[in-house]
């Protein structure tokens, strides 16, 4: 695999999708993406794979591959199941002819973009290998018949060659996973049909994609927002936890502005559209994701490393032995030393080495909840220096909760506090309300009963109870110092009784179980944890200072993508863990993407590993995945590159003078027990219990 894109996808410049008025062409990106998931699909999404579905190729290629093997002896070896019969030979070569044909295409074509490139690699020594093995096959079926000589072919070698790489390719196109498509998903936030207000009020319904700069659209509570533009009527709190990372719904009211693809809640919104096309929040989004996807990545592919390293010896020593045998003996021989060595090139134990591997981590990864989409950012992570964590989602639950209840005085208990909260608060539905209720429901504490209660604009909420006047509000509605323990980066609201404070309730966004054992974790390994969240400064603050680690906060997409792009730019390894929209760019940037998988549906596609859990401390397991599956990636390639290494060679005749040759039947043996140490090898991959 090269590294000329870090997920392999191919798609279309977002400005295709807009017009040259700014209107959205949102049926057309669809469709257009649509496209390209399907050629993407087609490609099996991975470098060189674009060139037929590996899977395909193989199933269809295996019959005839197999009737080939079974009709041809093994480099002269005649096995048990082997037969032949009257012009068998001739029909091997018609065979053979159509499996090149058709399961050796897409190796050519990979040959040809990797000469392209100047960098001939796994595809070159492949096409070698089978060319050479057919066509001196072929010559050998003539030459039979021409001359009435036996002379040794190789067809057996030419199929099982195409039938392992094909199968290699397979394996590794299903164990990296098909790359979703992050620009689509972005896409389906918005939603299709915008209800526009016309001059005499009435409601016009029509697509989003003919949204003009300064159409009025109404958004009814529970719908997305189609556009980015201004609030000229109506408030409600709008949640753009999605799009900016913020965790609590935001407030919204005249003359705020409104991004497309946030929801809103409960109240009617008039929005003024503002930005159509490119220019739209989420379409520059797309762009980021885009441009990230096409980043080129650092790392260097060993495989392909080795491979094209064994071109080139194989070459170069196939010629040398070409020109030593015709001087020294004739050309026969010559010819015979030659097209062995190039068959005994031919990397069966090195195709296989990555993908066996590969399929043995998903497959240990998946049962630890860790679903692995690139198995580069396995190779990665062994040598990253810096992770940057989201916050709202991934290091804390995303949800508003309640953090501690206190009573204050002796008139009341925490739980009769608790159940005042919980009664004042009752038929709300704001956050805070339900969170408070929530908690008394948590905590099994009845609601007090209240004759009346009404929101207080700006600072709370007041009822009346037993003929007692009672407030939440918040600290600084309450306008008075308290000797109170609130925690790090929450939300204090007061509750006062005829205006004496009788209680406090510190609210905020809770830390998971397992984010301080991450970050112990990942300190003890050398990689150095950076929090950056789209919240306030005073929240994100409060969880850096818990967890101990720094942080940037109000990052919006851009920030978050040049951060990466700095750190990058620094010559670190950079993973990112993140779960929102706002992420995505990023996440598909840096070098390793993590995603939780509670997170959307835009941040999975965009990454390398998922954690299906939205557990942070899997990240830890991700980490010892990536150690041992690294580990044995290079054992095989040192036994599946070692025998070339060794046998090239020794096939080219360089100890026949001290009257120590490699066979053709010995080399057949080593290249088979070459591919079976690889393929037992990869099935001791084993996962420890997590060090903490």
């Amino acid at each position: 695999m090269n590294h000329t894109d870090k997920h392999h996808k191919q798609h279309k410049s977002h400005d295709e999708g807009q017009s040259h008025d700014g209107h959205i062409h949102h049926a057309h990106h669809e469709e257009q993406l649509e496209h390209d998931t399907h050629d993407s699909h087609e490609g099996g999404g991975h470098e060189h794979h674009h060139h037929g579905n590996f899977k395909e190729l193989f199933l269809r290629s295996l019959p005839l591959g197999v009737v080939i093997m079974i009709l041809s002896p093994l480099m002269g070896i005649t096995l048990p199941l082997q037969f032949t019969f009257m012009y068998s030979d001739i029909l091997v070569a018609v065979l053979s002819t159509i499996l090149l044909a058709y399961g050796g295409r897409p190796f050519y074509q990979g040959a040809v973009d990797e000469f392209r490139q100047k960098e001939p690699g796994m595809m070159s020594l492949i096409s070698l290998g089978i060319t050479v093995s057919y066509v001196y096959s072929v010559y050998a079926v003539i030459a039979h018949y021409v001359t009435g000589q036996h002379v040794m072919e190789f067809f057996f070698e030419f199929a099982s060659l195409l039938l392992i790489m094909l199968l290699g390719h397979w394996i590794e196109m299903r164990a990296v996973g098909e790359a979703g498509d992050a620009q689509r998903s972005l896409a389906e936030l918005l939603p299709k049909d915008a209800h526009v207000v016309l001059e005499d009020e009435s409601i016009d319904t029509r697509p989003v994609s003919e949204l003009r700069v300064g159409d009025i659209v109404r958004v009814q509570g529970g719908e997305n927002i189609p556009a980015d533009g201004i609030i000229i009527k109506g408030q409600s709190r709008v949640n753009e936890a999605l799009l900016t990372g913020e965790s609590k719904p935001t407030e919204k009211k005249v003359g705020d502005e409104a991004i497309g693809g946030s929801t809103n809640g409960d109240g009617v919104l008039f929005v003024k559209v503002k930005e159509t096309g490119d220019k739209s929040f989420i379409s520059q989004v797309q762009t980021l994701i885009g441009q990230a996807q096409n980043q080129p990545s650092r790392a260097e592919n060993i495989a392909q490393r080795v491979a094209g390293l064994l071109f080139y010896i194989a070459v170069i020593v196939a010629f040398i032995a070409f020109v030593f045998w015709l001087f020294v003996v004739d050309l026969q021989t010559a010819v015979i030393f030659t097209v062995t060595t190039l068959v005994i090139a031919c990397p069966h134990a090195l195709g296989l080495a990555i993908p066996l591997v590969t399929a043995r981590s998903t497959s240990l990864g998946a049962s630890r909840g860790l679903l692995v989409k690139d198995r580069e950012a396995l190779e990665l992570a062994v040598k990253s220096d810096i992770m940057i964590l989201d916050k709202t989602g991934t290091l804390t639950t995303g949800e508003f909760k309640v953090l501690n209840v206190e009573a204050i005085g002796d008139t009341y208990s925490q739980e009769e506090v608790i159940g005042l909260m919980a009664g004042i608060e009752g038929g709300s539905s704001h956050p805070i309300a339900q969170s408070i209720i929530s908690f008394a429901q948590e905590e099994k504490v009845a609601s007090t009963e209240f004759d009346s209660n009404e929101v207080v604009s700006g600072s709370g909420v007041e009822g009346e109870s037993n003929g007692r006047k009672y407030q939440l509000v918040s600290q600084k509605a309450y306008g008075k110092e308290l000797d109170i323990t609130i925690p790090k980066g929450s939300t204090v609201s007061i509750l006062t009784e005829n205006g004496q404070a009788i209680g406090t309730v510190s609210l905020g966004d809770e830390l998971k179980q397992t984010s301080r054992e991450l970050i112990n974790v990942l300190k003890s390994k050398g990689i150095q944890p950076l929090m950056a969240t789209g919240d306030n400064e005073k929240a994100a603050q409060g969880v850096a200072d818990e967890l101990g680690i720094e942080y940037r906060a109000n990052q919006s997409p851009q920030d978050k993508y040049d951060l990466v792009e700095s750190m990058k730019n620094q010559g670190k390894t950079v993973i990112m863990v993140g779960d929102g929209v706002n992420d995505a760019p990023s996440l598909s940037l840096a070098d390793v993407g993590v995603a939780v998988g509670a997170g959307t549906q835009v941040a999975l596609d965009s990454a390398d590993i998922v954690l299906t859990q939205s557990n942070p401390g899997d990240i830890i397991s991700f980490i010892e995945l990536a150690g041992k599956t690294t580990r044995k990636m290079k054992q095989n390639l040192v036994w599946g590159a070692g025998y070339n290494f060794i046998a090239i060679p020794i096939a080219a005749g360089i100890l026949t003078p001290i009257g120590i040759s490699l066979t053709p039947a010995v080399g057949a043996i080593l290249m088979s027990l070459s591919t079976v140490i690889v393929a037992v090898n990869a099935m001791f991959l084993k996962l420890d219990k997590v060090e903490a």
